[in-house]
């Protein structure tokens, strides 16, 4: 059985304010092409399907051709899709009717049956709503476990990640009683404890924050596959061979854009499931100019604007032109040589994202042992937990407590969700 998996699409997407309608389109081709080649049995999309819960009308019709021409490509294959944190869990289940005559299957948010007693009764989980069979074209079947993104009123009474822990395990062990000896394939959105995500300009970092790191350790009696979304780099979790983050399809910061981008093969079948990674070049490079911190003079960067940026093809921009950020030090270029400098990156190829002004080391500091911030963008992008977890050191002596921490965590969560709503 072939599976084909992939997550946060984040389609919607403004990059600094350009629209990248055109770059997921270029993806969505690219996947038809692999769906195409491959003739999958199923295509696993682990969450942030959209940017945010009120997409535009433009990445909703993106979304909806797509699976149109997936269908259309490869008419057997199963598709399943669930929310992520990004997405609204009931805009994105809402057609959940009509998508499964077309054998697309949609998991938005997590189901409760009414269990009555003699004491009344109470709400249950509906966990068999998560479980999917999969039948492939050979006659071999697997059961897909279509966990979306766990919000706090999921796990409540727990630390998120103890409530995290006890929902995947118990969906686990009802899907082998249910369907004993068939291979379980679990989608999830997540942040595992020990993944790698970008430090600094990283989008993950705001929407994750410290108190939403889920420790898996230990779990023996894990599924056969685990496909996770939420981390945009690609990359095993927990340095295992049966779970993985296939990534985001294309950078969502300029701290990304090292990353690799693509899907995965997954085969299953006797033994440990084989993964193949398939790679995508997204459509537009991601360059920063200069890379290191050297305070080059104007007429140095402007050299290396023209070694690096290529003209305009008719003084217009082309298919595959690259985002751009300067960097220059406040102390070496004025804001008139700045000016110069941004028309020169506009007159090529490129499209200038932002100018990030490295001040003094001097100017910035944060309390002893912490990470030293360097410009206005390491500010504006850095973990809001970090910054009143110093600022209450710095006022009382002494760092607050684990559960002063747990209720801030919570705190920002919540206006997180709501912002997101």
């Amino acid at each position: 059985m072939k599976i084909i998996t992939t997550s946060d699409w984040h389609l919607g997407n403004l990059f600094h304010g350009n629209d990248r309608l055109a770059e997921h389109k270029h993806f969505l081709s690219w996947l038809l092409s692999v769906i195409d080649e491959h003739q999958p049995d199923a295509l696993l999309v682990a969450g942030d399907v959209f940017d945010n819960g009120n997409p535009s009308a433009a990445a909703q019709s993106a979304y909806y051709e797509f699976l149109a021409e997936a269908g259309q490509t490869c008419p057997d294959m199963q598709i399943i899709i669930t929310a992520g944190n990004h997405d609204s869990a009931h805009r994105l289940e809402a057609p959940r009717a009509m998508l499964a005559k077309h054998h697309v299957e949609v998991r938005g948010s997590i189901h409760r049956l009414w269990n009555a007693d003699n004491a009344g009764g109470r709400w249950k989980t509906d966990y068999d709503d998560l479980m999917l069979r999969v039948r492939a074209r050979s006659g071999d079947e697997c059961v897909v476990l279509a966990v979306p993104y766990l919000r706090s009123d999921v796990v409540q009474d727990v630390t998120y990640s103890q409530g995290v822990n006890l929902f995947l395990r118990t969906l686990t062990e009802r899907a082998r009683e249910k369907f004993p000896g068939l291979p379980l394939v679990m989608m999830a959105h997540m942040y595992a404890k020990g993944a790698d995500i970008a430090l600094t300009d990283a989008s993950e970092k705001i929407v994750i924050g410290g108190q939403e790191e889920v420790n898996m350790e230990g779990w023996t009696d894990h599924p056969d596959y685990l496909t996770c979304g939420h981390i945009h780099k690609r990359q095993h979790i927990w340095n295992t061979d049966w779970a993985r983050y296939s990534g985001s399809v294309l950078p969502m910061s300029f701290a990304e854009k090292d990353y690799e981008h693509g899907v995965d093969l997954v085969t299953i079948g006797t033994g440990k499931p084989k993964v193949e990674k398939l790679f995508y070049i997204p459509q537009h490079r991601l360059i920063v100019i200069p890379e290191d911190d050297a305070g080059l003079t104007p007429s140095k960067l402007e050299k290396l604007i023209c070694q690096t940026l290529s003209d305009r093809p008719d003084g217009q921009l082309d298919e595959h032109f690259d985002y751009v950020v300067l960097r220059v030090r406040q102390e070496k270029v004025n804001n008139d040589q700045i000016k110069q400098l941004e028309d020169l990156v506009n007159s090529k190829n490129a499209v200038l994202c932002k100018i990030q002004k490295i001040l003094p080391q001097t100017d910035i500091t944060t309390i002893v042992g912490a990470r030293r911030l360097q410009s206005i963008d390491d500010i504006l992008n850095r973990n809001p937990m970090e910054t009143i977890q110093e600022a209450y050191t710095i006022r009382h002596g002494v760092p607050m407590e684990p559960e002063q921490q747990t209720m801030l965590a919570d705190l920002l969560a919540g206006l997180n969700n709501q912002s997101e709503d």
